[in-house]
Formats: C-alpha cells, structure tokens, sequence
C-alpha cells in the first residue's frame, strides 16, 4: 500500500503567481500561538509542506502527536487544520498517519530521518464546507499533487480542464507563447504532452479568474471524480478476488482498479473490527438486501487491517459525530481489543468554530492613520493593508484587531468588499475600538441628572430618536430616486410613483422632526424659556402633525404597486437591475431596498405605539392625556385601515427578498404564495448530514445549498410539495439527535434541527402548512428551473456520472459572477444554524429602536457613548446619529439578552448583557424606561416566537 512519492513532482512546476520560495501564510488574527511544549529532550522533526517546502520543527520528545501537529498548523496559521494530517513510512514501509495521541518519540524511530508529509486527511464531499480561503488553496495544493502522480484518475477533458485551473493560478492570465512554453517545461499530469493543446484552449476561458477563484474551480470540477479523495488499500474478498478497500465520508468503498463495485454507508454498517489479516464489516439488518450479516475482507497483514480500521474510525467520527468522543476508562486488570480512539474537533465543530471566528475578522472602520503593502503569497497579489493606531487596552489585548486587513478581508471604509470579490461577513461585529469615540462615565451621569426624569420626557425622546431614523430611511429612498430617476431605463411611472411618493413624505417628516427637536429642547431646559409648564408635553405636536400627515398616507395601500413595478422594470432592464443592484451595495443602503419602500407604513404603528404607552402613562387629567387619546385615535383609523394591505406587502416583499438570495427557481413571486419559515436544517443523505438551507411556504418546501461565487446566494437542490405531505419525528428511527422526516408523494427528506425548540419550530409550521396546502387552491408547487423539476437533488444520487459536460459546468456558472449582498436574513440563519418565521419578521416591524447607548467589552474599561439602531433583526452601530451610514453591525438572531450578574463587576444601573458563545456586549441605557424598551425590542429578535404565539399575543411584543 505504498504510495507513489512526490518527491519526484517537478521543483519547477508552479509556484504560486508571484509567491516567494518559502510560503508564509496568515489567515489567523495574530492572538493565534503555538502549543506548549512538554519539558525533555528535544529533536528536530522535517515536514514537507504541500507546495514542496520543507520546514524544520523543534519539538520535544515526549510531546505528543498533537503537538507537533498544531506547531505547524500554527506556523502556517490554519484554522481548518483539522481536515489535514501527518504521515510518515514506518518502519513496515506503509504509509500511516501520526497519532495525537501518541508521544512523538513512540511513533517515530529515528525522528531526524524521518520526512513527515502535511497532507489532507480527510475530504468533505463539496469545497463549500470549507470556509477559509487558505484551506481551499490547500486542498488544490492536495489536488495537484494527486494529479501528478497519477493518484486523481479521470477522463482527458477532466485532467485538461483541471491542469487549465492550476497554471492560471499559478501564471495568471492566458497569453499562448508563454502559456505553452509553461507546459512544455512542467508536468502536473502523466501524459500530458497530448492534451497540451485542449489545456491552452480552456485555459484562454479563464482570463479575468484570481487565484482563490481557481482553486474553486478546481475542486468544483475535483469533487465530481470517483477518485477524489480516495486513498486505495489492496484486499481480497472471500474468493481471492484482488480488491482495494477504501473510506470517505460516506463510509466504506470497495474498488477493482479505479472502479468502485459497492459502497457500505454509514448508516448501515453496524460495526467496524479486524481480526489478524481479515477486516470485517458488520452490517444493520435489512431485509431488502442480499448481503450476508457480516463482510469479510483479507488484507496483507494484521498492520494493514489496523492501519485501514484506525482511518475508518476516524472518518467516521470526523464526518458522522457532533463533538469528540470521549476516551473510555481504563480496565483495571486487562484489556481487550484496540484502545484507539479519534481525537480532535469533529467537522461539525470546525465549521461552527471558524464561524464563530468571523467575529475576530473585520475591524473597525475608523481611526485609520497608518497603510502599509503586504504580501499574500496565497495571492499573488500586493494588497494595501490599513492599521489602526489606539491605545485602547481592549485592541492591545484582543487578537486581530489591531490589524487592518485580517484573513483577507480589508477594512470597511478602504473598500467595502474584500479582495476576492467577496462581500464582508454577515456577522460583522461592532468592534469600534476606544480611541474612536468618547469616553463617557462620570461626565454622562452628571449630565443625565440635569435632564427630566419623567416617564412622558423618556416616551417623547423615543419619538425624536426614531423620527431621525426614519427621516434618514426616506433620505436613502430619495436618494434611490435621484441615482435612478435620471437613467432613460428607469420607466416613467415608477419614477413617478416613487417621487409623488417619497418627496412629499421626505419634505412633511423633516419638518415634523424639527418640531419635535425644538419641543425635545424646551423640555429639557435648553433654551431661553423661563416658564417650561406648557412645554413639557408632546400630544399637542403629535395631533396636529398626523392630521397634517393624514392626506400623504392615503396612497400607501398601493406600496406594493411601487415594489412590483420596480421588479418587472428590472427584469426588461439589465442596465435597471445593474442601477438597483449597485446601490444595494452601497453603505447607506444597510437593510434591503424594498424594506426602505414598506417604511411609511411601518412608521405609522410606531407612531399608534407610541401614543399607547403616552396614553396608559397619563391620568386623565393631564393636560397632555386628551390631545395624546384624540391623535391615536386618529392614527389607528389610518393603521387599520392599512393593516390588511400591509401584512400582505410585508409577504410580498419577502418574497422578492429571497427571489435575490436563490438561484434555480422560476416563479417564486406569484399571488397566493405565503412565506412561512426560512432556516438551517442538517439534512441526511448519502453523503451524512450535510447543512442546508430550507425556506417553507404555503404550498412547497424549497431546500438549498450555499454557492461558492461571490454572489453568495443560495443554490436550489429540491422541492417537496406539501399537498399529501406528513411528518413524523425520527430520532430514535436514524440515532440523529432533533430529527424529523418530511414524508412527501414522491420524496421523502430526513432531516435534524440544531436543538430541540428549533425542531417543535419547524414541525409546528410545517404541520400548520400542510393543513392549509389541505383546503387551499393556492399556486402550483412547481418552482424550479427545468433542470430540476424531477426533484431530484445532486447531492442524493449514490453516483455521479462524469461526462465533458459536467466538467465544464462548473467554468460556465462561476466565470464572472455578479455581487450581492452577504448580510441578509438567509445568511445570518446560515451561519448561526438557526430560522426565522414569518411571524418573526412582522414582530420585527413593529419593534424598532433608535438611540445613544453606552457600550462596553467583556474586558475594556471605559464605556463608549455610540448612536444605535435596531432593526431587521440586528444592532447598527454609529458614531453620531448625524451620520449617514452604520460603521458596524451586530445580527441577534442567536445571541441572548440578560442583566450582569454581580460577579461580572459592572456596578451600573440600566445595563443589559449580549452575548453569543465567548462574545460578549454591555449596553448602558440612560433611564428605566429606555432599559425596557431595549430589552423589549431586543428580546423580539433573539426570542423568535413559534406562529401560534405571534398571531395570538402580537400585541405584547408592541
């Protein structure tokens, strides 16, 4: 079972396009260090990278396996360094991988010459589950090397194709004289004097492509092969048939050459053992089958039986289990049977680590006073990196950020994208640092003692604080009307429905919040009147302007004509839809567009909401309390009215809202279609579990996977239509913990939620939307492109043809994607493993927040005073309330909101606590009732509520 050896890969084949000689790549914040080393004897141990370097590693003897491992995985600065391995020939001449468990000097005999190779251990069945860009360079390293050595089989367009990907990497766009001098003077596959014609011809194709976006091709085009990832063991069967054994990630492969015969998934091997030179697969009973109880395979020697069982459990456990399995006790006397056990994070565990890391990954925007160019030998490319000079404690103590470019990333006000293309993390965190803005302790409590303590003063400040919010949401759409209104794509009715709209409303609010700042002022004090008796109330401003507003608001029923009119102007204009798209990635545009457009509507229930509190707060015979009752009166008029034309805008807007994040459906925006719940499930297939994004309607349940392209949307695999649907749970059925089973006329889909209460989620929704898919004469269920109406998802086929077609697929769909955002409600769900219903969002409308808090780090010392909006499910972040655009944002879906805990050493009033895993926020508000009204609306998001208990008790949330 030797391997062929790379050392004979050509030294000249390919450095990395502009890379220097010795790589040196950092993906991780600078807080990352190497392990500690265990005292004793130290020797030098040679590692060969995977681009042919070798590193030299000081390490003691007694330290173990894991050691060493994460020494180079620290100077390499990986963070997925858990889908790599060590391997050396022991002294049996077999290549087998170092043990982490194991002390160094028990595995290696003679460690001073002995070459240890940095290689990929274990390979997940798409590149998408790889989240970090270095590891996918990595694995093309991997990929490459596999190609050479004739490891990676595949048909001639395949190696062409694949070889194409490589040297524009490495060489960069093609140019024919040099690209076939390149080829002459390097080999990356047997053979390949023939193909070096169809290599050039689909290397011309990829002009324009980075690096990164190579490498994604690349494993694309990789991952479809039968001998991905495959590592072969010779076997015989029972009849002395010559065959090679195998483990991926979906369980055991039988090979006859470079063919595979059969497969044992995981889920039907009941146990793995060897026993001297036979290796035997124990099978789950199943009645439908042919296959005797238990296989029996003859392997070289016992070495070799234990060598392929040790991986077998490895990438059982890697791909299969959700954390570590615990090492069993010792036996006292004896002991039966192999003690070896997987060690390390599961990859359920490495993706939810890396993500919790973006936190860690994008800095602060303000404060840039220093830019040097660094190089990224991942690259090939200078990028201007920014640093940020404070001396805060909290950026000298906290890993990554302190630096201006992290993980490929540059900072927000350089360039809102990073340098691939690629939009910033959805779960960018606030990390404004100290030196950006105010200190405010002392100072701000004398103050706040001078203002009113009355409940009315804390209800009227809210009012002033939203209405600034709102007068700069129809600035943006104002702003939308200029930028598109002057472009002879733009149709003439909607640049009137937009501006007849718009202007009016942007011109009345502006007036209005001067009268209300002016009010504000007098309340306070802050101006030259002696007598503050008459002004210290805000009814008599709030009746006259909403009688004033009253005439503005009788148009806005017809809101949806204005999101539907600009839909079908995009769809007949590319020039329209690239307009729309381009400032969408503007900064000013931080919620999506046609939830700027719904505002006016959701600003009337703020207004009715306010009014409320105004009204429960005053006696009756408060000189404010009639004009309050008489201008709510006036206000729920207008909002009944619109309630029943709003709900099914908000439907519609969503709608169009995920039609921008799915790519392969047809006909998602058509009347009738209720969205229900979008969220993350794990689904159960061939291949595992594998994380999908499943959005659920009134008719059908779509389910997705996400794209690898810079438009970060989400690629349909499947629908299942609901008419004739059941569901069952099915944990104990399948060992899967929150399991349920979508049982479907012709599909059935196994799936598991991330924790118990989102499972009663999602069968609580899904049991409601069976039943109306039951007596309504909705619309057809059939969404998908013509490529997949069969419902037949890719993912679930047991083998995947490999044809030219399919190999040059993957060059078509990813040659020159178009932006998108990466920040919306999809990829938020995404990412924290969770889901949002309708009901949600409605809840959401109503709760919206505006003002300054005072915000503190888990371990800084001073408190920053920062203007704070919440809406849309999330925290952003400003300087002044002045400013036109969020410095930083902060999703809650997932986090939880609580007070500190006197252990915590806080010794503040009105502070409230977020917190997601290890991040932790305190927010400082100014008054009890502002400490109520933050905790209320932030409650609302990190709360969802199940449908029942929004339709029934909506208005507690209010």
């Amino acid at each position: 079972m030797a391997e062929p050896d790379p050392d004979t890969i050509s030294s000249g084949a390919g450095q990395r396009l502009g890379a220097p000689e010795t790589l040196g790549i950092s993906t991780l914040d600078p807080g990352h260090r190497p392990p500690a080393m265990p005292p004793g004897r130290h020797v030098t141990v040679r590692v060969r990278m995977l681009d042919d370097t070798e590193e030299l590693f000081d390490i003691s003897q007694k330290a173990s396996g894991k050691v060493l491992f994460d020494l180079v995985c620290s100077h390499m600065n990986l963070i997925e360094g858990d889908y790599f391995g060590l391997e050396f020939q022991n002294q049996q001449k077999m290549m087998v991988w170092l043990d982490h468990i194991k002390p160094i000097i028990k595995q290696l005999r003679r460690p001073k010459h002995t070459i240890l190779r940095f290689s990929v251990k274990f390979f997940p069945p798409d590149h998408a589950q790889l989240l970090e860009e270095l590891t996918r360079y990595l694995f093309a390293l991997q990929i490459k090397q596999d190609l050479f050595c004739g490891r990676l089989t595949c048909n001639d367009t395949s190696a062409a194709l694949m070889v194409s990907y490589i040297i524009q990497s490495e060489i960069g766009d093609f140019e024919e004289s040099q690209c076939r001098s390149h080829l002459l003077n390097n080999n990356y596959i047997p053979d390949q004097m023939p193909l070096i014609d169809k290599i050039m011809e689909f290397h011309s194709k990829n002009i324009g492509q980075t690096p990164a976006e190579s490498d994604c091709h690349l494993l694309e085009v990789a991952r479809r092969l039968e001998m991905y990832g495959i590592r072969l063991h010779p076997a015989k069967d029972r009849e002395g048939t010559k065959l090679s054994l195998t483990v991926a990630h979906t369980g055991v492969l039988v090979f006859q050459g470079h063919t595979k015969i059969n497969a044992f998934n995981w889920s039907k091997v009941r146990k793995l053992s060897f026993k001297r030179k036979r290796f035997l697969i124990k099978l789950r009973p199943d009645l439908n089958s042919s296959y005797q109880d238990t296989l029996e395979f003859l392997m070289p020697s016992r070495d070799c039986c234990k060598v392929f069982w040790k991986i077998c459990v490895e990438y059982h456990a890697f791909f299969r289990l959700f954390e570590e399995p615990k090492p069993k006790p010792k036996p006292v006397l004896f002991s039966r049977g192999s003690s070896f056990r997987f060690s390390g994070r599961t990859q359920k565990q490495v993706i939810e680590y890396v993500k919790e890391s973006e936190f860690k990954k994008i800095p602060f925007e303000s404060c840039l006073t220093l830019s040097c160019i660094v190089f990224s030998s991942h690259y090939g490319h200078l990028w201007l990196r920014a640093g940020v000079v404070s001396n805060s404690p909290h950026l000298s103590a906290s890993s990554g950020h302190s630096h201006g470019m992290v993980n490929g990333q540059k900072l927000l006000d350089l360039c809102s994208h990073s340098p691939d293309g690629r939009l910033p993390s959805p779960l960018t965190s606030p990390l404004l640092n100290d030196a950006c803005s105010v200190r405010t302790d002392d100072e701000d409590e004398v103050r706040r003692k001078r203002f009113p303590t009355d409940r009315a003063y804390f209800i009227a400040k809210e009012l002033l604080t939203t209405e600034r919010t709102y007068v700069k949401d129809l600035e943006v759409v104002t702003s939308f009307q200029s930028a598109v209104g002057q472009d002879e794509a733009t149709p003439d009715s909607l640049k009137d429905a937009i501006f007849s709209t718009f202007e009016p409303l942007h011109k009345f609010h502006t007036g209005f919040l001067r009268e209300v700042e002016q009010r504000l002022a007098l309340w306070e004090g802050r101006s030259n009147a002696h007598i503050k008796g008459d002004y210290q109330r805000i009814g008599d401003v709030l009746l006259k302007n909403l009688q004033g507003l009253k005439p503005l608001t009788a148009n806005l029923s017809k809101q949806s004509e204005i999101l539907l009119e600009l839909e079908k102007a995009c769809k007949a204009s590319r020039r329209l839809e690239g307009l729309c798209r381009d400032f969408e990635l503007q900064k000013v545009c931080y919620i999506p567009l046609n939830v700027f457009i719904l505002r006016p509507l959701h600003r009337l229930i703020h207004y009715k909401q306010i009014l409320e509190r105004l009204c429960k707060h005053y006696p009756a015979t408060h000189v404010d309390f009639r004009d309050c009752r008489a201008a709510l009166a006036d206000v729920s008029e207008v909002v009944d009215q619109l309630q029943g034309s709003l709900i099914k805008m908000e439907n519609l807007q969503k709608l169009l809202e995920l039609k921008k994040d799915l790519i392969g459906v047809d006909n998602l925006v058509v009347p009738g279609r209720e969205f229900i719940r979008l969220g993350c499930l794990s689904k159960l297939s061939g291949k595992g579990l594998q994380q999908r994004m499943f959005f659920l309607f009134d008719d059908v349940i779509l389910y997705t996977s996400r794209g690898m392209t810079a438009t970060n949307q989400f690629k349909v695999h499947g629908q299942l239509p609901l008419h004739g649907m059941t569901i069952r749970e099915s944990e104990d059925e399948w060992g899967v913990p929150h399991a349920f089973t979508l049982v479907g006329q012709r599909q059935s889909v196994v799936v598991a939620a991330s924790s118990l209460v989102e499972m009663d989620k999602w069968m609580e929704d899904v049991k409601m939307a069976i039943e109306m898919a039951k007596t309504s004469n909705g619309p057809s269920s059939e969404l998908l492109t013509s490529s997949l109406t069969d419902n037949k998802c890719p993912e679930d086929s047991s083998v995947e043809a490999e044809s030219e077609d399919d190999m040059t697929a993957p060059h078509v769909s990813l040659e020159k994607p178009t932006p998108h955002r990466g920040n919306t409600m999809v990829h938020v769900c995404w990412h924290r493993n969770t889901s949002v219903s309708m009901v949600d969002f409605s809840i959401a409308v109503e709760n919206q927040l505006s003002g300054n808090l005072l915000r503190k780090f888990k371990n800084s010392n001073g408190w920053q005073k920062l203007w704070v909006v919440f809406t849309n499910f999330s925290l952003f972040f400003y300087k002044s309330h002045q400013d036109d655009y969020p410095l930083a944002s902060l999703p809650l879906l997932g986090y939880s909101v609580t007070v500190p805990s006197e252990s915590e050493n806080i010794h503040k009033d009105y502070v409230f606590k977020l917190h997601f895993k290890s991040h932790v926020y305190y927010f400082r508000s100014e008054s009890e009732y502002t400490f109520e009204r933050w905790m209320e609306v932030i409650r609302s998001a990190t709360v969802p509520s199940s449908r029942a208990r929004g339709l029934n008790g909506k208005e507690t949330h209010a």
